[in-house]
């Protein structure tokens, strides 16, 4: 996400380097390179130009160290007001109430009955909650089943009137249930809606003002761009959402609904979706977008998506054997698994510092493992608990089992071997590792 414009404002910020300290005339430069980089992005235009107002005058105003290059404090001064635009800080979602109840809006086809089923899974595995989803879309035909489908997967119940037309009513029902079940939340899914059709926006008024929602979010989908900002503004005239949630944000999109939302209708964006898959939904850290728009990577969201996957009793059980020199390749196939979960691997990769910028233009697919488990999966199970029975015919046979080479068979051989002398020297181990037989 924002490739093209990380990559255009690094550029914009090179009419700074050399240069020996900040003047009115480069910075001017600059700022005309950077208004035309968020212009490109699709970001509003009254939003890019009162942000490189507020930059210019902050840079102007400043002293700059002689330790500090003036490219490096325009950085800085862009990367504070970027964080400042999207909201500043972190917005939370609204949970108080018993059951609290979260209404969704949106255009069609902007990803709200997705969003609902990621929400409902987010909410339950990270906060604890035991939500119920209702379906509340009577007019698309596949909607309830959808809904249903993506409730089983994510181990939530669904309410829903097969034979009622009337969301209102729908909804109201579904918050009696909850509270005779004890679910302690509720997430309705509306039907999609254009802010031109005065019947539709008058029902999910009807529904706001008969159910009374702890927490209304605005769904749109980044792709459609500067529309995004326009519809928010219009549905929030009628509904005066509380939140923003960007979906599709791993698109081909060039994210200036992102930059301009929070400005223009004055409410937090709260989610992102990053992806098809049910996890692939994060809350919305404007500092940290911030450091991703300028190359800067996220780590803390990395450490994050890490801490979500980590197993403390698996972890024991690990280093248990890592001291014992008894991790294998059954241990090898659990760690891939896990950094599998964690998210689309190139996305990962790029939140690390200074990796994004270096990985743009390569395609890291995410069966990048594939070979490595079909390596794995090739081998007896008394080789996979003992690489070091691992000679020359069984490499020969397992290469001829997983479709590889001999020579990916003795990359993969080596790797390990290097992986558990790392292990080893990490848990502070000195016994003599067997080495793999050739």
């Amino acid at each position: 996400m924002f490739d093209n414009l990380s990559e255009r404002l690094e550029r914009s910020f090179k009419i700074l380097k050399g240069e020996g300290k900040i003047t009115e005339i480069n910075v001017a430069e600059t700022l005309k390179d950077v208004r035309k980089a968020l212009l490109d992005a699709d970001v509003n235009y009254k939003v890019a130009k009162n942000f490189t107002d507020t930059v210019k005058e902050k840079a102007l105003g400043q002293n700059v160290l002689t330790a500090v290059k003036p490219s490096q404090l325009m950085v800085k001064i862009v990367h504070d007001e970027l964080a400042k635009l999207m909201g500043g800080e972190t917005a939370e979602i609204n949970l108080k109430g018993q059951p609290a109840v979260i209404l969704m809006s949106g255009l069609q086809g902007s990803g709200k009955t997705t969003f609902t089923g990621k929400l409902a899974r987010m909410l339950k595995t990270k906060k604890g909650k035991n939500p119920l989803v209702v379906a509340c879309d009577v007019y698309r035909p596949a909607a309830i089943e959808q809904l249903r489908v993506l409730a089983e997967q994510v181990g939530v119940p669904m309410y829903c009137e097969l034979d009622s037309k009337d969301p209102v009513s729908i909804a109201q029902n579904a918050i009696k249930e909850a509270k005779a079940k004890g679910y302690d939340l509720v997430i309705v899914d509306t039907a999609g809606r254009l802010a031109i059709d005065e019947q539709m926006m008058n029902e999910i008024s009807a529904i706001k003002e008969a159910i009374n929602p702890q927490e209304i979010l605005f769904v749109v989908d980044s792709m459609t761009g500067q529309d995004a900002v326009n519809t928010a503004k219009e549905f929030n005239e009628r509904l005066n959402f509380d939140g923003v949630v960007l979906t599709k944000l791993d698109g081909d999109t060039r994210g200036g609904a992102a930059l301009s939302i929070r400005t223009v209708v004055d409410k937090p964006i709260k989610f992102v979706g990053t992806g098809e898959k049910l996890d692939a939904l994060d809350q919305f850290h404007p500092e940290r977008m911030a450091d991703r728009i300028l190359g800067m990577g996220d780590i803390v969201s990395l450490v994050e998506r890490a801490q979500e996957q980590y197993d403390e009793e698996e972890a024991k059980r690990l280093h248990k054997k890592i001291a014992k020199n008894q991790f294998d390749f059954n241990d090898f196939l659990t760690q891939i698994a896990q950094i599998k979960k964690m998210g689309n691997l190139k996305e990962l990769a790029s939140m690390i510092p200074g990796v994004g910028k270096a990985i743009k233009d390569i395609d890291i697919d995410d069966n990048a493992f594939k070979s490595i488990e079909a390596i794995i999966y090739s081998m007896t199970p008394q080789e996979r608990s003992n690489p070091a029975l691992l000679n020359g015919s069984r490499r020969t046979r397992i290469a001829k089992g997983s479709g590889t080479n001999i020579q990916d068979v003795n990359r993969l051989l080596k790797q390990f071997e290097e992986t558990r002398k790392m292990m080893k020297m990490i848990t502070g181990g000195n016994k003599t590792i067997p080495k793999l037989k050739r």
